[in-house]
């Protein structure tokens, strides 16, 4: 699914419930408007957390060596943040297809 995608299904969810209110432009940037708050939330080491979807995070990997394929020279690769997702409970049941409990026995 694209970006456009998502403006599109939106943009349909929003005419379905409240008539056609909002045009695909404004819709556009709604959801622009999210993803730079969620991208600036991280940018500044926050998490950000979407109840009944997931939480983005930043976690900090460690210094590890590495290998360069070409030569077989060790390299070494810095520390640094990286975002992560973890998915809500209702998400991996929803995807899984299963039921909220029995995600919870697993």
């Amino acid at each position: 699914m694209t970006k456009a995608d998502l403006v599109e299904l939106v943009t349909d969810a929003i005419a379905q419930t409240s008539g056609p209110m909002i045009s695909k432009k404004d819709c556009a940037r709604v959801v622009d408007a999210f993803l730079d708050a969620i991208k600036d939330a991280l940018k500044e080491q926050k998490n950000i957390e979407v109840r009944g979807f997931g939480t983005f995070k930043i976690r900090n990997r460690k210094t590890r060596m590495a290998r360069n394929p070409r030569t077989g020279a060790p390299v070494e690769v810095s520390a640094r943040p990286v975002p992560v997702f973890k998915p809500s409970k209702e998400l991996r049941a929803m995807v899984s297809d299963l039921d909220v409990s029995e995600l919870a026995d697993a």
